[in-house]
């Protein structure tokens, strides 16, 4: 997918437009993951589960979804969001208000850092981290003191939206996953104004009507080919999936 480029939008009556997708593969993926972070880095994924007791950072092998390297947190931790910056795994935690700091190929703590807020998602826009807590708001962190650096709030017209789960930063917007929907949230972080939706409410009938699957959670971008992987928490596949233009 190239870069795509908007107009600062201004807020408005108007809700934004929803875009249509190809539903390009699909990859086993740990049913007992209760996924909160996803992300495609050197030709596999990283995922961060939750749950007390069932948290981690784990590698896995795209194309079989083997786990080929995991840590474990205590059980004191609910594991949240992750990302990718500066070379280093970047994981929160829901209600801790700490976040951590992992060496991106073994795993291996590298430090921890401090958030004033519950976290929910975080990505990076390669300069600064950026933080859900599920509200609507969005806080930009300096990635070297974790202070916040600025916040902008989420519109879809006139209306906050709230429940900001996980996020991915694409071509200078923020994804975002909107916990409790089928619904991914394609923002501008300049102004917080949401510049379209995507609906993957039909990926479920891929899965079936399996009791313990939970909501969908979980982007990662491969920037090579554009394409989207995604699933959600404790989801038997993970899927690849290409973007088309709004209808």
């Amino acid at each position: 997918m190239g870069a795509l480029s908007y107009p600062l939008l201004t807020q408005t009556d108007e809700p934004a437009p929803e875009y249509a997708y190809t539903l390009e593969n699909t990859f086993p993926h740990d049913p007992e993951a209760f996924t909160q972070g996803l992300v495609f880095y050197g030709g596999r994924i990283y995922e961060g589960t939750g749950l007390r007791g069932h948290s981690s950072v784990r590698i896995v092998e795209l194309e079989t979804g083997e786990i080929t390297r995991i840590h474990k947190m205590s059980p004191f931790f609910f594991g949240e969001g992750i990302t990718v910056h500066g070379g280093r795994l970047i994981q929160i935690t829901l209600q801790s208000r700490v976040g951590f700091i992992y060496d991106i190929s073994s795993l291996d703590v590298l430090g921890s850092f401090k958030i004033i807020s519950d976290g929910w998602g975080i990505t990076s826009d390669g300069s600064s981290l950026i933080l859900s807590d599920g509200t609507a708001t969005l806080r930009f962190l300096d990635p070297e003191t974790f202070q916040v650096i600025q916040t902008v709030k989420v519109q879809d017209g006139n209306k906050a939206v709230t429940k900001i789960n996980e996020l991915e930063y694409i071509d200078g917007q923020i994804f975002a996953n909107i916990w409790q929907t089928d619904m991914i949230a394609r923002i501008d972080p300049l102004s917080g104004s949401v510049l379209g939706w995507i609906d993957l409410g039909l990926l479920k009938e891929f899965i079936g009507n399996e009791t313990s699957i939970d909501v969908l959670n979980g982007i990662a971008y491969d920037r090579e080919t554009g394409h989207l992987f995604l699933t959600g928490k404790f989801w038997p596949l993970l899927f690849e999936i290409k973007l088309k233009s709004s209808r």
